[in-house]
């Protein structure tokens, strides 16, 4: 998977917008004015996805492509690098599954605006 794939991956998704509050190097995925993912653009092989704490400390133990999150919550964020030793299927996984903690930690009405 290559940076313009995860583009365009996150923005087919209900609710999504891109944003760039950190430069124009880094985009910032959100849903419901939260943030579920953030990618380098430069470096373009990584991104920080939200993750469930035991779910997260299990995939840094199976995956060497997965680290605590740079900088970032190291509890609740994961970096993924997406150059080569992951499947696809489980960087998709990664990224829905980082999209359904934020979407779901969202007040009802936001929720049901965003449906």
């Amino acid at each position: 998977m290559n940076i313009e794939e995860l583009r365009d991956y996150c923005l087919q998704k209900k609710g999504v917008e891109e944003t760039f509050p950190f430069g124009e190097l880094t985009l910032v995925y959100k849903v419901g004015g939260k943030i579920f993912l953030i990618a380098s653009v430069d470096e373009g092989n990584r991104f920080n996805a939200k993750c469930d704490p035991e779910r997260a400390v299990e995939l840094r133990e199976r995956y060497s492509e997965i680290i605590p999150g740079y900088h970032m919550n190291k509890k609740h964020w994961n970096s993924v690098y997406m150059d080569g030793g992951l499947p696809r299927a489980l960087l998709l996984e990664i990224i829905d599954h980082s999209y359904e903690l934020v979407f779901e930690s969202l007040p009802k009405k936001i929720k049901h605006e965003l449906i």
